[in-house]
């Protein structure tokens, strides 16, 4: 009997440690009241039971009002008739009532200046562009409210600049207090936060077949580096394939329609993704990492990584630099060597800097060593042709074939 309680035991600790503790969230959520108390957003911060409690559309409204940089004098009539006014808010009825999360997504992403969204898929818009972090259940409470605004703003908007560098031009904080709350330096959580939905799984088809009945042939991960959909992998991940998809972390599919780029000495392809899902819905723009064109990476640098490993869930890993410059044999560029942990299925995914930067792409290990991972340098994808036309992917097989029969 005692050799049977203690498997048990073990399961149940694990499956407690798995587990986020009602404490724990509630620290996060009071975090995120803090922050925004520090920035004046909010008069104080509730109470651990209020937090739990829904959040009222005033709640969302007075937010979005205070996030505008609005003014007393601004607002005559109240802040819902200021945010009305200005198109962020379109229900008016109902302010005490609990507050739908697609509703303030859709308010938020007004005010940020963006398009492209409908009122019921604003939240899984917002999702795709990493306004917000993770998924929230259809009304908000008043900590899901404070934790979605507090991560929206290191958000940019539509021209491009970050939602609380905003509040510094308009004088509600201070660039020291903006730089003491979101340092430049990111933790493996904020990456994760900014940055996953930029990753995506990708699957491939070596048949057309294989590809209509769904199929797949293999996958490994990729990575968006533009908001028009261009995306790296590395070639291996494409070879041989003539049809492929991305699927992001909302869980959309998306199909592959062109290679701009393609190396396999290098290991690295540039791809360009179709707007339209395959289920018909076309987005404006997706979630992208920026390319560091100087990584200037030195032995001992912490580094992350994204990918899809497994094909099972989109994934972060942590660890340090090992080497910069190491020549592996089947690379014609000397390759990045570190030991942030990928498994099968993340080839092609992002390797990035401790600003969030993309460094190189995760393209395989030593077997029989211990965290000896290899990422390839993202230098040839700058040299690309990024407004190339592009080929599909069966003809990318075809050249292939040909170069091989003439070397040969």
């Amino acid at each position: 009997m005692k050799k049977r309680i203690l498997p048990l035991l073990c399961a149940l600790i694990l499956l407690l440690g798995a587990v986020p503790s009602a404490a724990a969230l509630e620290g996060e959520s009071r975090q995120a009241a803090e922050t925004l108390a520090a920035l004046q957003l909010i008069d104080a911060v509730p109470t651990a039971e209020n937090l739990k409690r829904p959040a009222a559309r005033i709640h969302g409204t007075n937010l979005l009002v205070r996030l505008s940089g609005a003014r007393k004098a601004d607002l005559p009539s109240g802040a819902q008739d200021y945010a009305v006014s200005q198109g962020w808010v379109t229900v008016t009825s109902g302010q005490n009532d609990p507050l739908p999360t697609a509703e303030f997504c859709a308010s938020l992403l007004r005010l940020l200046g963006y398009e492209g969204f409908t009122d019921e898929n604003a939240a899984l818009f917002a999702r795709r562009v990493a306004l917000t972090a993770r998924d929230y259940d259809e009304t908000l409470t008043l900590g899901d409210l404070y934790q979605l605004v507090r991560d929206a703003l290191a958000f940019p908007n539509r021209q491009g600049e970050a939602l609380a560098q905003g509040l510094v031009k308009k004088g509600l904080c201070t660039q020291s207090q903006i730089q003491s709350l979101f340092p430049e330096e990111l933790t493996a959580r904020q990456v994760a936060d900014r940055h996953m939905a930029a990753a995506f799984q990708l699957d491939v088809y070596y048949t057309e077949k294989a590809f209509k009945n769904g199929r797949r042939s293999n996958g490994g991960s990729g990575f968006f580096v533009s908001a028009d959909g261009l995306a790296v992998t590395n070639y291996h991940t494409i070879e041989g394939a003539v049809q492929a998809t991305a699927t992001l972390i909302t869980g959309e599919t998306f199909q592959i329609d062109q290679v701009l780029f393609y190396d396999p000495d290098v290991d690295l392809a540039l791809l360009r993704v179709s707007k339209t899902s395959m289920d018909k819905m076309t987005v404006p723009f997706f979630s992208f990492l920026e390319i560091a064109e100087d990584p200037d990476l030195r032995r001992g640098d912490r580094i992350y990584t994204l990918g899809v490993p497994l094909g099972i869930t989109p994934a972060i890993s942590e660890g340090i630099v090992s080497a910069t410059d190491h020549v592996v044999e089947k690379f014609s560029s000397p390759c990045v060597v570190n030991t942030a942990d990928i498994s099968h299925g993340s080839s092609g995914g992002a390797l990035l800097n401790l600003y969030g930067h993309a460094v190189g792409v995760t393209s395989g290990a030593y077997e029989a060593g211990n965290s000896l991972y290899i990422s390839v340098p993202l230098t040839p994808i700058l040299a690309a042709d990024w407004e190339a036309e592009g080929i599909s992917l069966a003809e990318v097989v075809r050249e292939v074939q040909e170069a091989a029969k003439l070397q040969g």
